[in-house]
């Protein structure tokens, strides 16, 4: 009996504390946007240099609460609200897109019989185990020949084609029972009413685990906008997040906050698909 629930335990106070490592940056960056300057800088400014040693003062409770940083974002400084809507105006389309692409490639990849379908998609796939490295010269060179350099077009349109959503979508394709498929056919429903009708509501998860992965991994994008943006109007919130000034950490912290906001949100409203959708993401029908 004692080993039944000893080794839950544990099981239990070891993701307990990974759990409390992982939030320690979210809730120390939440803590500090509500400092004051004066207070971020002495805890931060020179991350506490001595002669033989780094440290940084870690503090959990401000001395005196300041909204003075929220307001210097949201009102006082246009500029980060404008780079906070270059960023909504890149990730929106890109999500939308690249969700309607999907699916639709998923469904005639899982549930459509055409020569060549396995070889096409195994190529497909191997768009997606190249890093960004590999396939940046080439996207440069066709977003120069398209003159969509200093656009958000050259980050919007590989965003939408991109293979991940075709390969997620795709396995909660192969879940769907063929037996559904064939009844919608005697039905006399063709495949555009099957898709709409049968398929969709089916990978519902899916699509929702995809908007979220889709949502956190072009939100926090930083190279295609500083290769494919040169006009820094144009960048989004994500690029100045990453050009953090030292006598600019007060802003910095609020900024932190206003832009991790959404991830927060969409993960929160979504986790219930997002979950079921990872779980069935696997499985083979």
């Amino acid at each position: 009996m004692r080993k039944e629930w000893v080794a839950p335990l544990l099981l239990s106070l070891l993701l307990i504390a990974i759990a409390v490592l992982l939030l320690m940056p979210v809730v120390l960056t939440v803590v500090s946007s509500f400092m004051t300057e004066r207070e971020i800088v002495a805890n931060y400014g020179m991350l506490g240099k001595t002669d033989t040693s780094v440290f940084v003062n870690l503090k959990w409770i401000p001395d005196w609460v300041s909204l003075r940083q929220y307001g210097k974002v949201l009102i006082a400084t246009p500029k980060f609200l404008y780079l906070f809507w270059n960023s909504v105006s890149l990730v929106a389309p890109i999500i939308i897109g690249q969700a309607s692409v999907a699916t639709l490639a998923a469904f005639a990849f899982g549930k459509l019989c055409f020569p060549g379908r396995d070889g096409l998609f195994f190529l497909y796939l191997m768009t997606m185990l190249m890093p960004f490295q590999v396939t940046l010269v080439p996207n440069y060179l066709m977003a120069d020949r398209l003159g969509l350099l200093n656009h958000s077009g050259s980050i919007i349109l590989p965003g939408v084609f991109g293979a991940f959503g075709v390969f997620l979508l795709r396995q909660f394709m192969l879940h769907i029972h063929s037996a559904y498929i064939e009844a919608a056919k005697m039905d006399g429903a063709g495949y555009l009413r099957i898709f709409v009708s049968v398929a969709l509501p089916m990978v519902k998860p899916g699509i929702a685990a995809l908007v979220v992965l889709l949502f956190v991994d072009y939100w926090n994008m930083v190279e295609q906008p500083l290769i494919f943006l040169q006009d820094a109007a144009m960048q989004p919130l994500s690029v100045y997040l990453s050009r953090i000034q030292e006598d600019a950490l007060g802003v910095s912290f609020a900024v932190s906050v206003v832009y991790m906001t959404p991830m927060v949100l969409l993960f929160l409203s979504a986790e219930r698909y997002f979950i079921e959708g990872i779980q069935l993401s696997g499985v083979k029908g």
